[in-house]
């Protein structure tokens, strides 16, 4: 059964309370900040070498296709940013956009497509793994986002309603409450109700579990059959 963001057992998020947390207001997005820098610069010997080796797969199955994806999202403040990811889609993706949009499972302006046809061989797998998001570590390093907070639009803040933009008041992240369901296929509003979750419970314990529980679903995939 495919669960829901009201049916999901968050119990264990329950325990969290920012309230309680003796780094609060600045001082945790000072230690947030370190705590970033830190784990993405200190692990750079294990993911650079494989983001190279994945670049190299991606460029030798269409060399006449860019590498990287470059798209222009919606971050902290509103203010939009260049986030990087590796392509996984073919390099006419965004003029099929249209073509395919009857198959659009969500509402716009978000776009999901079950099975997109657009989507390569590799990328299915880079996608299920999310290892197509590692280049994103660039964009943490440069301070348009963090390794855990809300997934940035690519659709501007004058689309969201009101209450939207509570998900603004943070940088935005690689993963987060709403990565770890793996819920792809998940309505925006049902994602911001996680993401607000997440912005009132934040504290550095919630950032390294949410961390830990996305390093585990990924070696779980690994171990699966699956892909």
């Amino acid at each position: 059964m495919k669960l829901t963001a009201t049916s999901m057992d968050y119990t264990w998020v329950k325990k969290f309370n920012s309230n309680k947390s003796l780094m609060r207001g600045r001082s945790y997005h000072v230690i947030k900040r370190i705590m970033d820098l830190s784990i993405v610069i200190l692990t750079m010997p294990l993911w650079l070498p494989l983001l190279s080796l994945i670049a190299f797969v991606v460029f030798f199955s269409d060399p006449t296709a860019p590498v990287f994806f470059i798209q222009q999202r919606t971050g902290k403040g509103g203010r939009h940013f260049l986030m990087y990811k590796i392509r996984t889609m073919v390099k006419n993706a965004e003029d099929l956009k249209q073509e395919y949009a009857h198959l659009n499972k969500l509402q716009w302006p978000d776009f999901k497509i079950i099975n997109d046809p657009r989507v390569t061989s590799i990328g299915r797998f880079l996608r299920k793994t999310r290892l197509d998001e590692l280049p994103q570590l660039f964009n943490v390093l440069r301070g348009e986002m963090s390794l855990v907070g809300p997934r940035p639009t690519s659709f501007g803040a004058e689309t969201y309603r009101l209450w939207h933009t509570a998900r603004l008041d943070v940088l935005p992240g690689i993963t987060g409450l709403w990565q770890i369901v793996r819920q792809d296929d998940s309505e925006f509003d049902e994602r911001l109700r996680l993401d607000i979750m997440y912005i009132e419970k934040r504290s550095i314990w919630f950032d390294l579990q949410i961390l830990i529980k996305t390093f585990m679903a990924f070696f779980r995939f690994l171990k699966s059959d699956t892909y």
